[in-house]
């Protein structure tokens, strides 16, 4: 049967729309199956509608029900007459006592009783799958409308259910089925009837909706090409906003308006966010950069376009004159951290000004380490430049433009510092203070601009652990997952020795006391997420010991590599082991005069001349792995379990030093393949 739903609501909001979007389809087949019925269907969408048409089967699934009840000897009395707890199975089955029969099931005689309910018409069903399909969607919050009964993203004012060309009579969310929707917009307030399937897809295009989110999207892209042709301008794509665009129109159209060049004097970052964030719009570009351009995708259908084209340039004017204000604004004002002061940061942690004064001081720890990179990159000596560059870096959070574009802080701090001529080491790390940001996004390109990134984020992370707030679940409200990841991909960008151990334990004096151990924990844990690896090869590498990020990265991809080999799983048994047999044991020093055997003699003299370098991490591996023959012979050849203690001890170091160079890279035991 061919099917067709459709839910009308008032305008959906793009963005948690689109968060759910991809569970719709799964949501609703999920419905689907727990009756049983078997649906081919698409899903479409438009702000006023969720579509989802196919193929339906007539009727559902037959269902196989399987009942278990109580064993032999409670069933049957003594008397072998059927207890109460058989006559009550019976009942529940609805079956008489002559139908009851046991069934061997797990070792046990019980009461067993199998039955198929026949699949009822699809049809008779449809209302309690769209109910059901309905109420699992979760776009975050949710309204109430009416007498406040039914709750969802948005009200619903329509629904459409029909099978077959006939109408399924249903009332969902206290709204009565018919075979009507609502047009555009422009095209009118009252539902347009359809007789059919097929001429509810005619009426829709007729009545100034383009159901088909792929259509619509070609449809803008198409325009944005003719606009680029015409305009000799190049329109900045961001794939984010054009998903919102084509989630909130039904008839989109492209149009390009303008500003003022006056308002180019503010940065271009400021315009683009007020563009983008405020009112949906796409910035153009010529080849000195920003334009005094725009286009926006309209969901309005006019016969004359400079109406909308007018409408969009005032509302764009009115917010770039506010903008151009907060700038000159700001630029008059002074440009230091002792406003800072007066903004808290977190309770028990203080102000914004003490969160600078902590991360000046992890700075200051970090130039000790990494002297010799900062000042061959700086030409000289830069602690002060440093300091300053750490005091400067949250200021634009007193700013008027900051204030109101929270998403460019930073950015505009690199402005504000770049027009009092700050050095331009300075003015980078500011503007890179925040890098990596999110998954993907570049780490600072210097090591003096990597270095203030990463005391703001080792005292974010420092700060939040000692006040007791470490993520839970899911929930992680001050980004520290994101903060640890950080650390991670810069001291890994820069390519430089990070002992997170070391580092924790020297920043840790301007904290509360809290366990340094569950924050290492925390960082090392983020290692899982960022290779594509074998979870156990890297658990094996954390469980090595090592902390530094720069050791266990190579370690990782070597050993991943590694274990990747068609032979490894094979040879890999002799190695776990050797390992499962030293696991606590105690390794001493090896004498070879208590040696009995050619094997024991051959595998000693083999490890010791191995020329380990644990600087070449897959050779050093390698090295190690290759051993294997010569550990099966000694496997074979010699009775570890000596009854004389000291050469079992012997024997039992022989391999302990093995294992222990392998330590130092990996706990291979941990390792599963």
């Amino acid at each position: 049967m061919k099917m067709l739903i459709e839910i009308g609501v008032e305008e959906l909001p793009a963005i948690p729309f689109l968060k759910e979007l991809n569970n719709i389809e799964p949501k609703f087949k999920s419905a689907l199956d727990e009756y049983n019925i078997k649906c081919d269907f698409r899903l479409d969408y438009t702000p006023r509608r969720v579509v989802l048409h196919g193929d339906m089967d007539e009727f559902a699934g037959d269902k196989v029900v399987e009942s278990i009840g109580a064993p032999k000897h409670v069933a049957l009395g003594s008397d072998h007459n059927w207890s109460a707890a058989a006559i009550g199975f019976a009942k529940k089955c609805g079956i008489s006592l002559d139908e009851l029969k046991f069934e061997n099931i797990n070792g046990k005689e019980v009461l067993y009783h199998k039955s198929v309910i026949k699949g009822d018409l699809s049809k008779n069903l449809l209302a309690k799958v769209i109910n059901k399909f309905i109420s699992s969607l979760n776009f975050g919050k949710s309204m109430r409308w009416g007498d406040g009964k039914y709750e969802f993203i948005r009200p619903i004012r329509s629904i459409v259910a029909v099978l077959d060309d006939e109408l399924v009579d249903m009332e969902i969310y206290g709204v009565k089925s018919q075979m009507a929707f609502y047009p555009h917009r422009n095209y009118g307030y009252e539902m347009v009837k359809f007789a059919s399937i097929d001429e509810y897809y005619s009426a829709l295009e007729r009545n100034g909706i383009i159901l088909g989110a792929d259509k619509r999207r070609e449809k803008i892209l198409n325009e944005f090409k003719q606009i680029e042709q015409n305009s000799g301008l190049k329109i900045e794509l961001d794939e984010d906003l054009l998903d919102e665009v084509v989630a909130i129109t039904e008839m989109p159209t492209a149009l390009m308006g303008g500003f003022e060049k006056e308002f180019l004097e503010v940065p271009s970052e400021v315009i683009v966010t007020s563009m983008k964030e405020n009112q949906r719009y796409f910035p153009l570009r010529d080849q000195n950069g920003i334009s005094n351009h725009f286009v926006v995708v309209s969901n309005a259908i006019s016969s004359d376009s400079n109406l909308i084209i007018k409408g969009n340039e005032k509302v764009l004017r009115a917010r770039l004159s506010d903008a151009k204000f907060f700038w000159e604004s700001d630029l008059a004002s002074e440009f230091s951290s002792a406003k800072l002061k007066n903004i808290t940061y977190l309770a028990g942690l203080g102000s914004m000004y003490d969160k600078e004064i902590r991360e000046r001081q992890i700075a200051r720890e970090l130039a000790k380490i990494y002297e010799k990179e900062l000042k061959d990159e700086f030409g000289g000596e830069f602690i002060d430049e440093l300091d300053r560059a750490v005091m400067l870096s949250k200021a634009d959070l007193a700013t008027s433009m900051v204030y109101e574009f929270t998403d460019l802080q930073g950015i505009m701090g690199s402005y504000y510092a770049k027009h009092r001529k700050e050095n331009h080491f300075v003015v980078e790390a500011i503007k890179e203070q925040y890098l990596p940001n999110k998954e993907g996004s570049e780490c600072p390109k210097s090591y003096f601009s990597s270095v203030v990134a990463l005391s703001s984020k080792l005292d974010t992370l420092m700060g939040l652990f000692s006040i007791n707030k470490i993520p839970t679940g899911n929930k992680d409200p001050y980004a520290l997952r994101r903060a640890a990841a950080g650390v991670i991909r810069i001291v890994l960008n820069l390519n430089i020795e990070f002992d997170i151990k070391k580092i924790l334990s020297l920043i840790a004096q301007n904290y509360a006391k809290f366990d340094l151990g569950s924050l290492e924990l925390f960082i090392t844990d983020r290692l899982y997420t960022m290779y594509n690896a074998n979870p156990s090869v890297i658990k094996a590498c954390l469980d090595s010991g090592v902390r530094d990020i720069k050791r266990l990265n190579l370690a990782i991809i070597a050993l991943d590599e590694i274990s990747k080999d068609s032979e490894f799983k094979e040879n890999f048994s002799t190695f776990k082991r050797l390992a499962n047999i030293i696991k606590d044991s105690k390794i001493d020093s090896v004498d070879e005069s208590l040696m009995e055997h050619e094997s024991e003699r051959a595998l000693y003299n083999k490890f010791n001349s191995l020329n380990l370098d644990i600087n070449d991490t897959k050779g050093y591996l390698l090295s190690l792995f290759d051993l294997k023959p010569y550990i099966d012979s000694y496997f074979d050849n010699v009775m570890i379990n000596s009854d004389d203690p000291k050469i079992k001890s012997n024997r039992i170091s022989i391999i302990g030093q093995i294992y222990q160079a392998f330590l130092k890279v990996a706990d291979i035991k941990e390792i599963t393949i």
